[in-house]
């Protein structure tokens, strides 16, 4: 597996991460905790060395889940986990970024997680609450304390970006990237690029949509989150399909397949971009690891720009509460 440096000042990490949400969270009916384990312990023994997931995922099964799995593999992998929900005793479940709660998710995150220090601390949603310095001031003493060593943010806007960096350097910004949403390209990968920060896309593969294995007539589970999202409507899925098409013209010609190809160009998008995209299947494990070592040439990149371009894409990414939380 390639190697890329997760900003300017962050550890090397695999190309291509593992997003292990949807192993206990999200996703309909939860799959079997050990076989989830067993994949995990599969992505390290092919390569993969940077892992995500969050209190928020379960909440606090996920984290679980990630630590036993890694255990064996302390120091040789780059955990990532999130704060800033309001969870646990007496919580609303909304957002919650205090400086006390903070500190309180790192103390019981790292006994989750089974490890002395948090590798990599996002921020999980802007607390409109909260002054982003204090939120970076709390991190920061946190690394001080030898309990976190990087210091990331989701979903964030640049101004954010910019405030929170000058607190406390931001190592990772993890906001929505893929072919199909494209907005980060506007402001935020320009200061990641500007400042030295590596860029973390999620939903890399448009949550399932971009393998190509979605279409109008699929039936989501009830715990399925994709449920309430509007791109996954019928009428969107059905008029978002010919972005799956392109994917899959191009990747005939490669020998690759639509999803191999949405993340391939998301590498050659910048060298400190660094996809996770999530799975509970084997063979898409290593269908989204082949696409490391998957080259898209100047002219095919030049294609899928072109088409993509041509492409209105239907539908919001979320509900217009969900999406209030992020600082787009």
């Amino acid at each position: 597996m390639q190697q890329r440096q997760l900003g300017s000042s962050g550890p090397a990490v695999s190309a291509v991460g593992l997003g292990c949400m949807g192993m206990n969270h999200h996703r309909g009916a939860v799959p079997d905790r050990n076989a989830m384990i067993a994949l995990i312990r599969a992505a390290v023994e092919r390569g993969v060395t940077f892992f995500d997931t969050a209190e928020v995922y379960g909440p606090f099964t996920n984290e679980s889940l990630v630590g036993e799995a890694l255990e064996p593999f302390r120091g040789q992998v780059t955990i990532a986990t999130k704060f800033g929900f309001d969870l646990g005793p007496g919580g609303q479940g909304g957002v919650n970024s205090r400086p006390e709660r903070i500190r309180q998710v790192a103390e019981d995150s790292l006994r989750r997680l089974r490890v002395e220090t948090i590798d990599l601390f996002y921020q999980h949603r802007v607390d409109p609450a909260v002054p982003i310095e204090d939120v970076a001031g709390a991190v920061r003493d946190l690394i001080a304390a030898g309990k976190v060593r990087h210091f990331g943010l989701s979903e964030p806007g640049a101004l954010t970006i910019r405030r929170a960096h000058a607190v406390q350097p931001v190592t990772a910004v993890q906001n929505e990237y893929s072919l199909w949403w494209r907005r980060p390209e506007a402001e935020v990968l320009p200061v990641c690029e500007e400042l030295g920060i590596g860029f973390v896309p999620y939903s890399p593969l448009g949550r399932g949509f971009l393998t190509g294995s979605i279409d109008e007539t699929t039936a989501f589970d009830s715990g399925d989150n994709r449920t309430t999202l509007p791109r996954f409507a019928p009428d969107a899925i059905r008029a978002n399909r010919p972005l799956v098409e392109l994917l899959r013209d191009i990747g005939r010609r490669r020998g690759a397949t639509p999803a191999q190809i949405a993340l391939a160009w998301l590498l050659a998008q910048r060298p400190w971009i660094i996809p996770i995209p999530g799975t509970t299947k084997l063979d898409r494990l290593d269908e989204n690891i082949g696409a490391a070592g998957l080259d898209l040439t100047p002219a095919e990149l030049r294609d899928i720009a072109d088409s993509a371009g041509r492409i209105a894409i239907q539908g919001d990414r979320y509900p217009k509460e969900v999406e209030a939380m992020t600082g787009l």
